[in-house]
């Protein structure tokens, strides 16, 4: 018997959290942002010069919901770094504004030097 569409988008969804040190589940890609909120998180990836993979989550129906389950948010965008969910656009946003964000990059040893 075959997996269903949810447990494909599931396994996808683990599969590239445990692989990519910081992954951004996003509205279109890192150059092209289909979202205001992606938008703005993407631009805060750059300006601290983090190396992410981002995966648009609308290509498939499936993998936009299987995210929101996976995660237990109900937002997209959604930020991943060690494979923990870190948060959406507005946590990342006054992560970034105190500073904890730069932190918790930076002691995971994933801002360049």
């Amino acid at each position: 018997m075959t997996d269903s569409i949810e447990d494909q988008a599931n396994a996808f969804i683990a599969t590239t959290v445990s692989e990519h040190p910081v992954v951004l589940f996003m509205k279109g890609v890192p150059d092209q942002p289909q979202c205001g909120f992606s938008s703005t998180v993407v631009q805060i990836l750059d300006h601290l010069g983090v190396d992410f993979a981002g995966v648009n989550v609308l290509q498939s129906d499936a993998l936009r919901q299987g995210i929101k389950r996976f995660s237990d948010w109900p937002t997209i965008p959604q930020l991943y770094v060690k494979g923990e969910f870190v948060g959406g656009c507005d946590i990342i946003k006054e992560m970034y504004a105190s500073g904890e964000l730069k932190t918790l990059l930076d002691e995971q040893g994933l801002l360049a030097a």
